[in-house]
């Protein structure tokens, strides 16, 4: 087991890809503290993973982007675990709105609030702990391939994934040398409970994007945060690690590279 007795926290895990990567800590030997935005989402993460047979979690609901919240979930956090090894900055605000134009200030401000200032603040509180351990710890950020090539729609969200992109080689430069390594896993289509509500036309169409011809799983996603977290990464630090089924790679899918 990888992770046998560290402690991991990872946000956003109340369902889809959080849950994934919290299953897979568990199934490694972690103790995982589960967050979600309220007790009834984080609840909804726990039960979910009662399903799958798996125990040694702790629910650590917190609204990601309320400063008193995060500290609050840090302060149960050093009650019930006394420390902690990994976090997994997951928690993510999709975006989904407006066109550019008709966007409001106050809705773009929501999602960078919780994507980005959330993962900051969550970021900090951990690295506080772990400078007062002698093993330090790891952060790994969910950033997206979107930060890199657009998608439409979708200004905020693009926008606060690319200040991940940034935040986390500031991180990885700041907290490198004190030992704590920072990189990010930047996934592209997820299959998440989202797919459920698009026409199978729709699925044929999107998988046209990826030259490997499937969306991730909730578990491809895990396997590259565990990666990125595990001692088999010990020297990789301000990274990207882009899980996207090689939508990156190409220039246009294979309907229109004619």
């Amino acid at each position: 087991m990888r992770f046998k007795d560290k402690v991991v926290l990872v946000t956003g895990a109340s369902r889809n890809t959080g849950v994934g990567i919290a299953a897979l800590f568990i199934r490694e030997g972690a103790k995982v503290c589960i967050n979600g935005s309220t007790p009834e989402s984080t609840a909804q993460g726990g039960q979910q993973l009662r399903e799958m047979g798996l125990e040694g979690f702790v629910e650590t609901p917190a609204d990601i982007s309320d400063t008193a919240q995060v500290r609050a979930m840090f302060a149960k956090i050093r009650e019930t675990c006394g420390r902690i090894d990994i976090l997994v900055n997951n928690a993510c605000h999709q975006g989904i709105g407006p066109a550019f134009e008709e966007m409001a200030p106050e809705y773009f401000l929501s999602v960078v609030k919780t994507n980005l200032l959330g993962t900051f603040q969550v970021s900090q509180e951990a690295v506080k702990m772990m400078l007062g351990q002698a093993s330090r710890g790891v952060i790994v950020n969910l950033g997206s391939n979107v930060s890199m090539r657009a998608i439409r729609n979708r200004t905020a969200y693009v926008s606060s994934k690319g200040g991940i992109d940034a935040l986390t080689r500031s991180m990885a430069i700041d907290l490198g040398p004190k030992g704590i390594r920072v990189n990010m896993v930047a996934p592209g289509y997820i299959f998440t409970d989202r797919w459920e509500k698009i026409s199978e036309e729709t699925r044929v169409r999107r998988r046209k994007n990826c030259p490997v011809g499937m969306e991730a799983t909730a578990d491809d996603v895990a396997q590259a945060v565990a990666f990125m977290a595990s001692d088999a990464a010990r020297n990789i630090c301000g990274e990207r690690l882009v899980v996207d089924a090689g939508c990156s790679a190409q220039h246009m899918p294979i309907d229109v590279d004619l």
